[in-house]
């Protein structure tokens, strides 16, 4: 294990990068490195920061903080689980830190929870530092795959898995490296194959309306190309550059109204979130005029 990291400078970390976010970068000042090795998939590095706790990064980008972290985890989960109303049988592809396991675990109607992970020194490390979040990552309604979550969901298309999903959840890190198939038409495909008929999909965007609108506007043409409906809404955390971060939501029911919920959260439920409402599930969705426009003109040029 390195006592050191490229990112880190004079107790700083920065994180850049000049393909998805080019002329701006984003700094968190480092109390102590607790972790950094290279696994068999990604740089991996876990710090100590001053206000926001412990932080994850893969390959120099940060996947989460301990202050913030349940902005996105609740979205990506409670937004789709909501929706369907009902969901039984649950996949999340990607997420060893555990956080959206976390939350898929808090509806009592969810029976089956499978988390599919490439990279177990994740896991491993969430377990160790970042305990808030991987705390279900043993509950019993939880099986977990080590396993490269495209071939999984061929396995499922090829019915070597003979299993369909009311909820598919694709928690991945940014588009490269290992993650990069999970932006791509074979991957949406997949996604369509693995679901019930009432199925629904969500998958983090990887980039925001302020930073790649146009990487945006060709993801949801292919979401659209695939799915009967799709759409686009975000959350906001502060870790994640220029603090917002979007989600692609999809489902090939026509009746299905995805930007409501159809079931509302018990009293219980409700006191047991800090993010997610049904009324930020609507206003998610909601989008600036400019940005609207862009990500919804499917017959705009490249």
């Amino acid at each position: 294990m390195s006592s050191q990291h490229p990112s880190i400078k004079e107790n700083w970390f920065t994180e850049l990068s000049d393909e998805h976010f080019p002329g701006q970068g984003f700094s968190l000042k480092v109390e102590r490195i607790l972790h950094h090795s290279r696994s068999d998939f990604q740089d991996v590095l876990v710090f100590e920061s001053s206000k926001y706790g412990n932080v994850l990064v893969l390959d120099g980008i940060i996947q989460c903080a301990e202050r913030d972290e349940f902005a996105y985890q609740e979205m990506i989960a409670h937004v789709p689980l909501f929706a369907h109303g009902n969901p039984k049988n649950v996949l999340v592809i990607g997420g060893g830190d555990g956080g959206v396991i976390r939350e898929v675990v808090k509806h009592d109607c969810v029976e089956k929870v499978t988390l599919v992970e490439i990279d177990k020194t994740v896991i491993d490390l969430s377990r160790k530092f970042l305990p808030g979040m991987s705390c279900a990552l043993d509950h019993p309604k939880v099986k977990i795959n080590l396993c490269d979550g495209f071939q999984f969901l061929r396995d499922v298309a090829h019915a070597a898995i003979d299993e369909k999903y009311d909820v598919i959840i694709t928690d991945s890190s940014d588009p490269e490296g290992p993650a990069e198939a999970f932006f791509q038409t074979e991957y949406f495909e997949l996604l369509k194959a693995a679901l019930n008929p009432s199925g629904i999909v969500i998958a983090q965007a990887s980039e925001n309306v302020w930073l790649n609108i146009d990487y945006l506007r060709r993801l949801m043409r292919i979401a659209h190309s695939v799915f009967q409906k799709a759409d686009y809404c975000y959350t906001t955390v502060p870790t994640y550059t220029s603090g917002q971060l979007g989600l692609i939501i999809c489902s090939d029911d026509c009746r299905l109204s995805i930007t409501k919920p159809q079931r509302h959260p018990s009293k219980r439920e409700q006191d047991a979130l800090k993010y997610y409402n049904p009324e930020i599930h609507h206003a998610s969705f909601i989008l600036p005029t400019w940005a609207a426009r862009l990500i919804n003109d499917r017959n705009a040029n490249e």
